[in-house]
């Protein structure tokens, strides 16, 4: 096997469940699976930050601050039932973002496909899966919607909303994306059906969850009940 991350080859045991098919081969080697952090422990109930690697400053009881904060704003901090994540966002998950979204290696998004799907099927069983999407601005540049890559092999992106701005996410600071609520970049598909179903956002990261609750306000003022979000990492 070559790994996705190092690209050096590597020998996995041979188990039953992979020699019977039942589990996908190993897509990372040993050392580079090492250097992703699930979160563990106590989590934010809210956006699934782990709780144990903040100090008593930055967090109440079962929250973080920045959730806190949220539920402080009453017109929107209550529209995301709670954001659910895999992975901590370190320096080797960012490196291999970067080589999956900004230099296409897109076969790494399979790895996440897996884990995003056996996550989905644990806490949002029923919920319709929807991409968050790209501006066709950064569509076209990119070459694809890393969101949408993220849920192949378990679930077909229903491409219900739109995006009209192609500013990159990674450029901006707390304070510029807080000041993205006042400037909605997405609406809704006029086709899209969405009365009272429960919807869950896919993406590869919750960083402020700015994205997300914007996504959100669409959602709602078109019908949806309950709306969360499917992160890789937080």
């Amino acid at each position: 096997m070559r790994c996705l991350a190092c690209h050096d080859t590597f020998f996995e045991q041979p188990v039953w469940r992979k020699l019977l098919m039942l589990e996908s081969p190993t897509k990372l080697c040993r050392l580079c699976e090492l250097k992703l952090v699930p979160i563990s422990g106590k989590r934010c109930v809210a956006c699934s930050r782990s709780l144990d690697s903040l100090t008593q400053a930055f967090k109440n009881g079962d929250q973080c601050l920045d959730c806190l904060r949220w539920a402080e704003r009453k017109d929107i901090g209550h529209l995301l039932e709670r954001n659910v994540s895999l992975y901590e966002y370190n320096a080797f998950l960012k490196e291999l973002f970067a080589t999956f979204k900004f230099r296409g290696d897109v076969v790494i998004a399979s790895f996440f496909a897996e884990k995003m799907a056996r996550l989905y099927q644990k806490d949002f069983r029923g919920y319709l899966p929807v991409a968050l999407p790209l501006s066709q601005e950064r569509l076209v540049a990119r070459g694809f919607n890393q969101s949408s890559l993220l849920m192949q092999g378990w679930a077909e992106d229903q491409d219900i909303l739109i995006r009209t701005t192609g500013e990159k996410q990674s450029k901006k600071n707390r304070k510029q994306r807080m000041r993205q609520l006042h400037q909605n970049p997405f609406s809704l598909r006029e086709e899209a059906k969405i009365e009272q179903k429960n919807i869950v956002l896919v993406d590869d990261i919750y960083t402020t969850g700015t994205s997300v609750r914007l996504a959100a306000i669409v959602l709602k003022e078109n019908g949806a009940n309950k709306i969360a979000s499917l992160t890789v990492a937080r």
